[in-house]
């Protein structure tokens, strides 16, 4: 009985771990013969796990999804990875996801063996997050979050009312493409099928209408994908002061310097580019310019030109006395 519900879970793993497999592969792996293979799926079927199996040459075997959520078997890496992500959640800015959170990850450290929960327990003890600052930040309902996601996966057009800056609501129909998290806030990258036009669209500015509608056939991502196109049409409205600034050196070495959230490059040629950034206040920006460590020409905004020339004055004086 002990050999038989080991062998259980170790094809209940390996069927976790790939999406099919043939019978004659589950054989190999597991050192029985297919006839055993066929009689241990009918009992994982007994058992509640959906196993559906397919005939021919091309057949096999899948675990599909059931009508409630069966065990999970992780392997050491998984389950790491699980519990760090729940932590993350428990803080994030996912809105009636931190609770689910707590409760999901007390489950899993309760049975997590001692050398995984020692390093759970490092990356606890010895990491701070930064505290949030400034204006307020949003959240988002995580059911939003994973109509969008399920909507990108199955190809599907959504409709969805979406409430503007000033308070205003339509509602669109797209097609979704990616879900992308910039900074701190949640984004959806999706072609308006009424614009003709990639758009990025506030997830918790978004109600979706469910269901979705019809399946469309792909189309080529926006230039440089989800992640850089969010970037170039969020940043204008997310910074308070905006800046584009030429850099004198290459836009490969300009880009691994900087976080995508910070900026986008363009190459103008071998050795200059321009990078376009911004900041809530000229300080910061300043700042981050400076962190470049790389000559650069800025012309305006005319406050950010002031400021610069302001920390240059400054920076002149505090050397002054120096041999």
């Amino acid at each position: 009985m002990l050999e038989t519900s080991a062998r259980l879970l170790r094809l209940l793993s390996l069927l976790q771990a790939r999406r099919d497999w043939s019978g004659r592969e589950l054989a190999e792996r597991l050192d029985v013969s297919e006839r055993t293979v066929r009689r241990d799926v009918d009992r994982l079927r007994e058992l509640g796990y959906p196993v559906h199996a397919s005939r021919g040459t091309d057949g096999g075997y899948r675990l599909g999804a059931g009508t409630s959520m069966p065990p999970l078997l992780l392997d050491d890496e998984e389950a790491v990875a699980v519990a760090v992500g729940l932590r993350t959640a428990a803080g994030g800015t996912v809105t009636g996801i931190e609770e689910t959170s707590v409760r999901a990850l007390t489950k899993l450290e309760q049975v997590l063996p001692a050398r995984l929960r020692y390093r759970v327990d490092a990356l606890r003890a010895y990491t701070e997050p930064v505290p949030a600052y400034g204006q307020d930040l949003p959240t988002v309902d995580p059911e939003v979050l994973t109509t969008l996601a399920t909507a990108c996966r199955a190809r599907e057009r959504l409709r969805f009312d979406y409430r503007a800056h000033g308070g205003s609501s339509t509602v669109r129909t797209v097609e979704p493409h990616r879900v992308v998290s910039w900074g701190r806030r949640w984004y959806l990258v999706a072609w308006d099928v009424d614009r003709q036009a990639w758009r990025t669209f506030r997830a918790d500015r978004l109600t979706p209408r469910i269901p979705t509608g019809p399946r469309f056939p792909p189309r080529d991502p926006p230039e440089g994908g989800a992640a850089a196109y969010v970037a170039r049409g969020v940043s204008s409205s997310a910074w308070r002061h905006h800046a584009r600034v030429v850099v004198h050196a290459p836009a490969e070495e300009v880009a691994r310097r900087i976080n995508p959230a910070v900026g986008v490059v363009e190459a103008i040629d071998e050795h200059t580019c321009v990078l376009d950034t911004g900041a809530d206040s000229v300080q910061t920006l300043a700042v981050h310019l400076s962190l470049l460590d790389l000559d650069f020409d800025v012309s305006e905004p005319p406050e950010l030109v002031e400021r610069l020339r302001m920390l240059a004055a400054r920076y002149a004086r505090s050397t002054a006395a120096a041999t």
